[in-house]
């Protein structure tokens, strides 16, 4: 046998090398994800105004952009399917932890919004920077990134959140103003026990100035008054300021009374101030707290003074008749049980209305218990009538086509009912789910304004009466008025408003614009007819004086009354001025045009 072997006997060395562990990233793809989300972030702040289409790319475009992150990353990246798996668990599991551990203000909207974006920008970026690192540790680094970006919300809280959702930061260990306020309130001036009812204190309760939400006639009009237009020699003079807790609620003024609502701490209250001096006459408290992440704590609607009794609605749903002079409670309903609901996401913030012997309110229940209405005296439900299952606007008493009517606009448009048996007099579908908030405007007796916000826009409608039956028509529907929750005053064939955040004017007879350009956020406004005067407390807290004029915007005067977000209605008796916000109350006396008593 030869010793020899033959070549093909003897194995030859493989010309094909083994396939490396890593491969250099792809990261084209993630330079183009990172640059969309940052660029998507930038919409809301570059919008002129906050529509509908702006508002859902502030919201969902982060998370779209983040999506498409997680698909480069498992389809295009070239990582190996182990390196990709763990860092998208890794991924998933760092954006959990830090969102429990995030505080309330943030776990929502804050983290959808800022967190997430934050969150894999530094994921993606540090892959970008570590791409041809052929190594497992470019994946741990790159979920470290993930850690620090998600990792700095939880370090911070959100303290207000705008109309225009710009927001207001700090960190989580600074007292916020509700607990300053809590803080310091034994040093809150009080002017002792409520003093026993006598007949000089109960005859303003029976004849009270400022009623309730808007003024008498929920319109937001105040007659008989003109206010000097040159403030820089006559200012708004401050007459008090003191510090309240949070809430939305405006006042009701009788006398020497201020009624309102707040939030102090695990309480929902109604105070009783002093007109002339802000101090403290009285507080009724219920054990109850409603938060929500963008309007943050406390009481949505306004207090009801009617025929000497007060009326009060918490936003957890608790319906109050108190005594107005000492804070006694008479008797007390919960609407989530009488109406078998929760409280709507911002809170019930339907503002009493008392006619006939009735307070009557909006719960949104299901099976008929839409609106109810209570005895006065006992508290019994007298009547209840089907409605939209949410609304942040209130009932409208108001004499439409020559019949007496209870108006209500809901996320089904406007009803109409009975104010003695809740009976439907007459229905306009207008469906809209996102959030309706401002009152129905009766226009002439016989028109309607409905506004709505988010590019829906405003409708007039006519009503008219059929027997015992309203019919109603649409006039017109103008997108050039978008109120959120700022309503609304009418004017010698005008409109005057905020369209989304920017003060403007349309014609009452077609809705066209007249003009746009009052920037004073998302704020309020009241008429003063005698003199074309309205006026505006902005969002940031400035009053401004406007002359009602279709012809252009025209400012006169302004001057700052409050410090911080806005969104209170406020109220002028005489010539004082009542404002409030989430953690300010104040008092100011406007000067009168020469020649006005």
């Amino acid at each position: 046998m030869s010793d020899e072997v033959s070549a093909a006997d003897v194995e030859q060395p493989s010309s094909e090398q083994p396939a490396p562990r890593f491969r250099p990233l792809r990261v084209w793809p993630a330079v183009l994800c990172v640059a969309l989300l940052w660029g998507l972030q930038l919409v809301p702040r570059l919008a002129e105004e906050m529509t509908m289409p702006v508002m859902m790319v502030g919201f969902m475009g982060p998370l779209a952009s983040a999506l498409l992150i997680v698909l480069w990353w498992l389809l295009l990246s070239r990582a190996r399917l182990l390196e990709r798996l763990v860092g998208l668990t890794g991924l998933i599991a760092v954006a959990a932890v830090t969102t429990v551990l995030s505080d309330k203000s943030i776990q929502t909207f804050g983290m959808m919004i800022y967190g997430l974006p934050w969150g894999f920008t530094g994921f993606a970026l540090a892959l970008i920077a570590l791409g041809r690192w052929q190594s497992f540790g470019r994946t741990w680094l790159a979920l470290l990134a993930a850690l620090v970006g998600f990792g700095f919300w939880d370090l911070v809280r959100t303290d207000e959140i705008r109309g225009d959702f710009q927001t207001t930061r700090n960190w989580r260990w600074v007292p916020t103003a509700e607990d300053q306020f809590l803080q310091g309130l034994a040093e809150v001036p009080q002017s002792g026990e409520a003093p026993p009812a006598t007949q000089t204190d109960a005859q303003p309760l029976a004849a009270a100035e400022w009623p309730g939400f808007r003024g008498p006639n929920r319109d937001g009009v105040v007659p008989g008054l003109v206010l000097t237009e040159d403030w820089k020699a006559q200012p708004p003079r401050e007459i008090w300021r003191i510090q309240v807790g949070p809430g939305w609620s405006s006042f009701a003024v009788a006398g020497n009374r201020l009624f309102t609502q707040e939030q102090r701490g695990e309480d929902e209250v109604v105070v009783c101030y002093d007109a002339e001096s802000g101090a403290t006459v009285w507080v009724h408290q219920d054990s109850s707290r409603f938060w929500e992440a963008i309007g943050g704590a406390g009481p949505r609607a306004t207090p009801t003074i009617a025929d000497g009794m007060l009326f009060t609605l918490g936003a957890n749903g608790l319906l109050n008749r108190l005594d107005p002079l000492t804070g006694q409670r008479i008797w007390q309903r919960d609407l989530t049980k009488d109406a078998s609901r929760q409280p709507p996401t911002w809170g019930f913030s339907s503002s009493p209305l008392v006619t006939g012997g009735l307070v009557i309110v909006h719960v949104g229940g299901a099976e008929g218990q839409g609106v109810l209405a209570y005895d006065v005296e006992s508290g019994r439900p007298r009547w209840a009538a089907p409605a939209g299952d949410h609304t942040y606007s209130s009932p409208h008493l108001a004499e439409v086509a020559g019949i007496p009517s209870v108006l209500l606009l809901d996320n089904h448009g406007l009803l109409l009912l009975d104010p003695a048996d809740g009976t439907l007099q007459g229905q306009h579908a207008w469906k809209f789910e996102g959030y309706r908030v401002v009152q129905p405007l009766v226009l002439d007796g016989s028109s309607v304004l409905l506004g709505t916000a988010m590019g829906t826009g405003t409708r007039r409608v006519e009503v008219r009466a059929d027997g015992e039956r309203l019919q109603i028509e649409t006039a017109w529907t103008s997108r050039y008025m978008n109120p959120y929750y700022n309503d609304y005053v009418a004017h010698e064939g005008y409109l005057y408003g905020f369209d989304n955040n920017i003060f403007a004017c349309i014609d009452l007879a077609t809705g066209a614009r007249q003009w746009k350009g009052g920037r004073y956020g998302n704020g309020q406004v009241l008429l003063l007819p005698d003199q074309d005067q309205l006026l505006v407390l902005s969002e940031d807290g400035e009053l401004v004086l406007l002359r009602a004029t279709p012809q252009q915007h025209t400012e006169l005067a302004r001057h700052g009354v409050l410090e911080g977000r806005t969104w209170n209605h406020h109220v002028l008796v005489g010539n004082r001025l009542y404002v409030r916000n989430s953690e300010q109350a104040a008092c100011f006396e406007l000067a009168l045009a020469a020649g006005d008593p």
